[in-house]
């Protein structure tokens, strides 16, 4: 396997699961249950305005009895004070059956606009440490992107530098082939069946790369630079 395919399968993880989508996937679960939370809240809330209002309405009425009982009284209407009061009364059972009933209400608000802040706080923290966890993986999956990426292109260099070279090889046996030529040539040497012709041929076979490293191997050394030269 090559570089770059090893790189890239350690990358992958063995097909381990991006922890960006668990991250998101736990955030919208705290979301749902923040959502869950607040309309609970407005739940009691609402319940906690609608019994707030009957205890006025109550209370009111109550006071209107009251003082119509005392107007009864004063126009020596006794009678008519009795029952007014004892309207008067039942009210006042009633507000004192629901006022316990709404202090119970306002206090299970407070308790649940407090549990929303504190569940508030801690999705926005999560939240906050999800980008940054979701950026850092992000930003790695790219740099690990990129290493594989040059890893591949110094595989790919690597590959190419390998052909150029037997490129430059295969043009100096050519063009020693052509000189070869070109000399047999103008010596008139060069006939058909002629024993250079058939070296000639063998040369552009599958020789080639033999022929090269022979006349590489064939190649006089540098000798001494002559005295004069030399000076």
């Amino acid at each position: 396997m090559s570089l770059g395919r090893r790189l890239s399968a350690l990358f992958k993880g063995d097909g381990e699961d991006d922890p960006r989508v668990e991250l998101d996937a736990s955030y919208e679960r705290q979301v749902a249950l923040l959502q869950q939370t607040r309309r609970g809240a407005a739940d009691v809330t609402t319940s906690r305005k609608r019994l707030e209002l009957q205890l006025r309405q109550l209370e009111a009425r109550a006071d209107d009895l009251h003082a119509q009982a005392v107007t009864a009284v004063g126009a020596g209407q006794d009678d008519r004070a009795r029952e007014l009061l004892t309207q008067h009364a039942g009210l006042v059972a009633q507000v004192d059956e629901l006022g316990p009933a709404e202090r119970q209400l306002r206090h299970q608000e407070e308790q649940l606009q407090l549990s929303v802040q504190r569940l508030e706080a801690k999705v926005e923290a999560f939240r906050s440490q999800k980008e940054a966890l979701s950026a850092g993986y992000t930003a790695a999956e790219a740099r690990s992107r990129t290493t594989t990426a040059l890893a591949g292109v110094d595989e790919e260099l690597g590959d190419v530098g390998f052909a150029l070279q037997r490129a430059r090889d295969r043009t100096e046996v050519m063009q020693a082939r052509a000189q070869a030529l070109d000399e047999l040539t103008a010596t008139g040497a060069l006939s058909p069946g002629d024993a250079a012709l058939a070296r000639l041929e063998e040369l552009s076979g599958g020789g080639v790369d033999a022929e090269l490293a022979r006349l590489k191997q064939a190649r006089p050394l540098p000798g001494p630079l002559p005295a004069q030269e030399q000076s």
